[in-house]
């Protein structure tokens, strides 16, 4: 399917585009709330500043996606694949993306807030000055995770792997750690 012909049914009310191909398309500051993108293929797509808020990108393939700016409130999303994806400055707070591999993904500046992450693998991702407070981290891979200048309070972070990560100037009031104690 071609990028104009998704956005022309899109406006016309379709909301279901599920197993859709649209690898390396620009669908740069599109509106796309509640669109359904269901093991659809965006590998390398343009996705910076759309809205896709209420999307459903389970089992989506976003490997390489830029995703910079974008809007994704409550988002809904189970094993997507997004390694290597950019999500810089993305608006993801409240978004479920437990157990989603986020390896090597590009979240500096993202809003995580109240996020559910556990589960998922964060291994080498780009987390400076993220917001995470009030997010679920439980299990997640951080390994060499960059959260420097991360705002992690009241996140929960039992039993997360944080070998290797940078936590310079995180803020970690009321975060629960890793060991399950309360950092002051």
């Amino acid at each position: 399917m071609e990028t104009q012909e998704l956005l022309r049914r899109y406006a016309a009310g379709e909301r279901d585009f599920s197993n859709v191909s649209l690898i390396q398309g620009c669908l740069k500051s599109a509106n796309l709330i509640g669109v359904n993108l269901m093991g659809a293929h965006l590998i390398g797509a343009d996705l910076r500043g759309a809205d896709l808020t209420d999307a459903h990108i389970s089992q989506a393939k976003l490997n390489q996606v830029t995703l910079a700016d974008a809007r994704m409130i409550e988002l809904c999303r189970l094993s997507a694949e997004m390694v290597g994806a950019d999500l810089s400055g993305a608006d993801l707070k409240g978004a479920n993306l437990s157990g989603a591999d986020l390896s090597y993904v590009k979240l500096g500046g993202a809003n995580l807030s109240s996020t559910n992450l556990g589960e998922t693998d964060l291994t080498g991702s780009d987390l400076r000055g993220a917001d995470l407070s009030g997010a679920n981290l439980k299990g997640a891979k951080l390994g060499e995770a960059d959260l420097d200048g991360a705002h992690l309070s009241k996140a929960d972070l039992s039993g997360a792997n944080m070998d290797g990560a940078n936590m310079r100037r995180t803020g970690l009031a009321g975060t629960k750690m890793p060991d399950g104690t309360v950092h002051d």
